[in-house]
């Protein structure tokens, strides 16, 4: 009973469990003496003194009955059944930590992988879950996010990420008391882990700022975080209900001077000065990546003169393809006429005086101020 105590204590294992598995084994061990095919072999323990019967049928079976292959039958059993216990009560609590942050040390290595000590047990930090630039030696302490856990011939296998934008978000949730509490609310993470990350937060509470209460005195709380990233830049906009002001909060530091919203297709078309595009799209493109992923629309962004030239091109485009014979009253003879006359232009025809228009060929009062009436109306 002191042994089925001191187990339930320092391995976590329930003592129905322990009394269940001696007695599973203590099986196994009769059927091997008695014969594996006999059914009326029972052993039953004592919850309460620890007593063990072993009986076949009627009859009790003597401990000395047992010889030492059937002790080592025994033996084999409990410590199979042991691991098993040990397995199941490792995967439940770390089921149940799906989503929070473990502590742990570097054990080994193993293709790209780091295996961390957990203490009780081991976890994967798979290379497609590191951040690329972080370095580890063996021994050095690491913390992670619980990515997964699930069941595997091994035992429980514990998948942990420093990648995922959720790592952020609990990091947060460490630092940040208001968002423990509630009052604070992270809306949106976009992440490009080991660069740069963009939080949309919100506030419950109007008398409590967002922004500042996860930027800390000073910049305390962030710096810890950033810290905990190794310098990767971390940007905590304002959320808000009116997409147009979140955009602006999303794209900052970037001054927005017009938008476009598509609310349709979940387009925006955001309208910056020269001097600020480079800004707004940032390093290879990476500002208005995250911003487009934090808000969850497709941004387009925009200098202004950019947006003059693709505004005027249509216009350029249909004056281009619009000739002379779109001009009503204007046939291939009265086309020849004109093109002779240099006229050769729907821009020319629309600004020729009519008087001069009248003096050629085939040309009446009424057939010119019909030409250039429809010649201006050619040109918008």
């Amino acid at each position: 009973m002191t042994i089925i105590d001191s187990l339930e204590r320092e391995r976590g294992i329930s003592r129905e469990v322990l009394f269940e598995a001696i007695e599973s084994a203590l099986l196994s061990a009769a059927k091997r003496i008695l014969g594996k095919d006999r059914e009326d072999i029972s052993v039953k323990i004592s919850r309460e003194t620890g007593e063990i019967e072993v009986s076949s049928g009627d009859k009790k079976v003597d401990s000395a009955d047992f010889g030492r292959i059937a002790a080592q039958t025994a033996k084999q059993v409990i410590i199979q059944k042991l691991r098993e216990a040990e397995k199941d009560v490792i995967y439940e609590e770390y089921h149940h930590k799906v989503g929070a942050i473990a502590n742990g040390l570097v054990h080994r290595f193993e293709k790209g992988n780091i295996i961390v000590d957990l203490g009780k047990t081991e976890a994967v930090l798979p290379r497609s879950e590191q951040i690329q630039k972080e370095k580890y030696n063996q021994g050095d302490r690491i913390r992670a996010y619980i990515l997964d856990v699930s069941k595997s011939s091994h035992g429980p296998q514990i998948i942990l990420s420093r990648k995922s934008p959720d790592f952020v978000r609990k990091l947060f949730e460490l630092e940040v008391p208001e968002i423990m509490d509630g009052i604070v609310e992270i809306k949106s993470i976009a992440r490009e882990s080991g660069e740069r990350t963009k939080v949309a937060v919100y506030s419950k509470d109007e008398k409590v700022d967002p922004v500042g209460s996860c930027v800390g005195m000073r910049g305390t709380r962030v710096k810890d975080i950033v810290r905990e990233l190794h310098g990767e830049r971390i940007d905590i906009v304002r959320w808000n209900d009116d997409m147009e002001t979140y955009l602006k909060n999303a794209l900052s530091p970037a001054e927005i001077k017009k938008i476009k919203i598509d609310r349709e297709n979940k387009k925006i078309e955001a309208i910056v000065k020269e001097d600020q595009l480079s800004i707004g799209i940032g390093k290879h493109g990476q500002n208005v990546r995250l911003a487009s992923r934090l808000i969850g629309w497709e941004i387009d962004i925009r200098g202004e003169k950019e947006t003059k030239e693709k505004a005027e091109a249509p216009l350029e485009k249909a004056k281009k393809e619009i000739t002379i014979l779109d001009i009503k009253g204007v046939g291939k003879k009265i086309e020849k006429v004109l093109r002779e006359a240099g006229l050769d232009s729907i821009d020319k025809i629309a600004s020729v005086d009519m008087s001069e228009l009248v003096k050629l060929e085939g040309i009446g009062k009424k057939a010119a101020e019909k030409i250039i009436a429809s010649a201006k109306e050619l040109l918008g």
